[in-house]
């Protein structure tokens, strides 16, 4: 039977469509994942998230162990409240996950793992943190509600405990306040301004539906994976996975290669193949004839099988159908991709697709 979290009653009672995802029951959409979408782009709209695991990591070399578990470096991380977006890595370079770490203070950093991945994650890190000492606690007490959109932070801001609101109102992207169980991180998924907010379950729903009166729309998984496709973000399961390297997932960004000397988790396997031309590129694909891209679709150039599709759909905000592929390297410009067994046209790409609820390639 799949989990709920404490919003489920919530969601029913608010109309909400009920589906499986990753073992929990969780809204697809509230009637519309069009408006849903839209109202994210022009407004504000909140998510429940509370599916995703909050884990906190303590003890005095937890930022040593941290360096050595990800491959992003959390010795960047010197402000209390400082986010950094990493994944986490095997021994053979695949990716296990990719998660945001937050440095609360020395001896104590926060992790947000995905709900998919929670129980993998947790024993992978057990794991690797028992030769450092470190203490990992995941916070099953704790709600997590994302609110997104122009309005998102002028509309949730009042409704914060107050002893919160003006250190919510300063954050900078990308940082994070807290207040007791409180966290606030102004972080999201959807190529909009907005917070991810945890707070304790026992107050979810009150917090809920204080945002509903604001004006602030719920949406469902259905718009977040439209919001999070057009903003270039990728999805763990279809972008990349244990079988991929971040170099080939587009991720090579979040791979601090310096100092040399970090000997981080999955280095060596990946290392060898810094800069290799060999490697597939990960690139946004425009669809210029008609169809819609699907996961998995097969992409060609010049007739050869040269990639997939890994996320692809409708862009709302475009009006276009938009993907995300792994393909060979040689792929620069333009493609087709085999639609219904037919060969389609579309145009390569730089994510992301849309920003801040605007265009970023050129239609």
């Amino acid at each position: 039977m799949d989990k709920t979290t404490v919003l489920f009653d919530t969601h029913k009672a608010m109309g909400g469509r009920l589906v499986p995802f990753g073992g929990w029951s969780m809204p697809l959409h509230y009637g519309s994942q069009l408006e849903e979408h839209h109202l994210v782009r022009r407004d504000a709209g909140m998510f429940d998230v509370s599916h995703m695991t909050t884990v906190d990591l303590s003890g005095d070399r937890v930022r040593e162990f941290l360096r050595h578990l990800l491959a992003n470096d959390v010795a960047r991380l010197k402000e209390p409240g400082k986010a950094l977006y990493s994944c986490m890595l095997n021994e053979d370079g695949g990716v296990i996950d990719d998660l945001i770490t937050y440095f609360v203070g020395e001896g104590w950093f926060r992790m947000v793992v995905n709900a998919g991945t929670t129980e993998k994650d947790l024993a992978w890190i057990d794991r690797q943190a028992q030769a450092y000492g470190v203490t990992v606690n995941a916070r099953s007490d704790l709600a997590m509600i994302a609110i997104q959109g122009p309005a998102a932070r002028e509309k949730a801001i009042p409704l914060l405990p107050a002893d919160l609101r003006d250190a919510a109102a300063a954050l900078k992207p990308f940082f994070a306040a807290r207040v007791d169980d409180w966290f606030v991180a102004r972080t999201g998924y959807t190529g909009e301004d907005g917070f991810e907010v945890m707070l304790p379950e026992s107050q979810a729903v009150d917090f809920w539906k204080s945002l509903s009166e604001a004006g602030v729309g719920p949406c469902g998984l259905g718009a977040r994976d439209t919001l999070r496709l057009e903003a270039g973000m990728n999805l763990y399961g279809s972008d990349m996975d244990e079988s991929v390297s971040p170099l080939e997932s587009g991720l090579g960004w979040t791979v601090a290669w310096e100092p040399a000397d970090r000997t981080f988790m999955g280095r060596p396997a990946i290392e060898s193949h810094r800069g290799d031309p060999a490697n597939r590129r990960f690139v946004g694909l425009l669809l210029t004839g008609r169809g819609v891209l699907r996961d998995h679709l097969r992409v060609f150039l010049d007739g050869e099988d040269v990639g997939e599709i890994t996320s692809g759909g409708f862009s709302p905000t475009l009006g276009r159908s938009i993907g995300l592929a792994r393909v060979r390297g040689d792929v620069t410009d333009r493609c087709s991709v085999e639609i219904r067994g037919k060969q389609v046209e579309a145009r390569v790409v730089k994510p992301p697709f849309v920003r801040n609820g605007e265009a970023k390639v050129e239609l």
